[in-house]
């Protein structure tokens, strides 16, 4: 008589399979979804942190499985394991990004000129939901009678922002170019597109333009002979210039774009200025993560790579 052994099978492990199968497919699509759809950040992170919370839930189903493996030979093994390779991608994203959210400073706004902040253009607006978010540095340091014009002109005073920047990022700062604020500006706009910044809105883009006072003047032409020609037409008088300075300088030239980081997609509102000094050019840009207290490290990454890009396009005529 032949005893034939029937091994056990092991219900923890499939349900570690099952949570972690479910845990990877919510985070894959919900990264998904916010960087190529319509998901908000607040959303996001919420759903990530639901795909973290399934995917720890499976470790002890998981664990429990491979006990019941290895003291009597129960079946489920390799589902227990599946299961926790597939758990742990939400679980390490969400791990790393708490790394980042307790190693980084709380900065959500950074600027490579801290004592003129380049001003927004139309101030970056969000809803918040759930993310705790505190007050912009410069509403903090606005007179209360000031007007909406004069506040978005004002500098943040130096306060606590400016000095935790100060000490994590000694390196973000603003750029002089030994060149006209014409060719500066095809390389902003240039360098901004390669950085896949999209500008949306600009001001001051008339001082941009190459100065055509050297140009030789076109001959005159003969009088014409009819006598009607000679006399002066009266013109319409032109508009107001849609481009009248509202924020910063007269003479800066002010450009704000949007953009997301490569992977997740987290949001970024950009401000690049451009002004012109004793035959140099200054160039500064600020960037602010849209949601959340801390930007993760990455505005400073975003604002250090655009710099850089800038300084290799322009090589040769940067001046520190």
């Amino acid at each position: 008589m032949t005893v034939r052994f029937e091994r056990p099978v092991s219900h923890a492990a499939r349900i570690a399979l099952r949570l972690g199968q479910f845990a990877l497919v919510l985070a894959v699509g919900v990264t998904l979804a916010h960087r190529f759809g319509p998901l908000k950040t607040p959303d996001f992170l919420g759903l990530l942190l639901l795909s973290a919370a399934a995917g720890a839930l499976a470790v002890p189903f998981a664990m429990l499985g491979l006990l019941r493996l290895w003291q009597v030979g129960a079946k489920g093994g390799i589902a227990a394991a599946t299961g926790l390779l597939f758990a742990a991608v939400p679980i390490g994203v969400i791990a790393l990004g708490g790394f980042f959210y307790l190693e980084r400073p709380k900065l959500y706004d950074l600027s490579s000129d801290l004592s003129d902040t380049p001003p927004w253009l139309s101030a970056p607006a969000a809803n918040q939901q759930w993310l705790p978010r505190p007050p912009p540095p410069a509403a903090t340091a606005l007179r209360p009678a000031a007007t909406t014009a004069q506040a978005n002109s004002m500098s943040p005073a130096p306060g606590k922002a400016a000095v935790l920047q100060t000490e994590a990022y000694p390196g973000l700062t603003g750029r002089r170019y030994e060149g006209a604020i014409d060719r500066v500006y095809l390389a902003v706009r240039k360098v901004a597109v390669s950085s896949r910044i999209a500008i949306v809105r600009s001001q001051g883009l008339a001082n941009a333009e190459p100065d055509l006072t050297d140009r030789p003047a076109k001959p005159a032409t003969s009088p014409a002979r009819d006598p009607l020609a000679t006399v002066p037409i009266p013109l319409p008088r032109p508009d107001v210039s849609i481009d009248t300075p509202m924020f910063g300088r007269s003479g800066d030239v002010l450009l704000q774009g949007t953009a997301r980081t490569f992977v997740f997609g987290f949001p970024f509102d950009v401000m690049i200025r451009l002004r012109e000094e004793a035959e140099t050019t200054l160039v500064d840009i600020r960037v602010a993560s849209r949601f959340g207290p801390t930007d993760f490290g990455f505005g400073d990454a975003l604002a250090e790579s655009y710099l850089q890009a800038l300084d290799s396009e322009l090589l040769g005529i940067a001046g520190g």
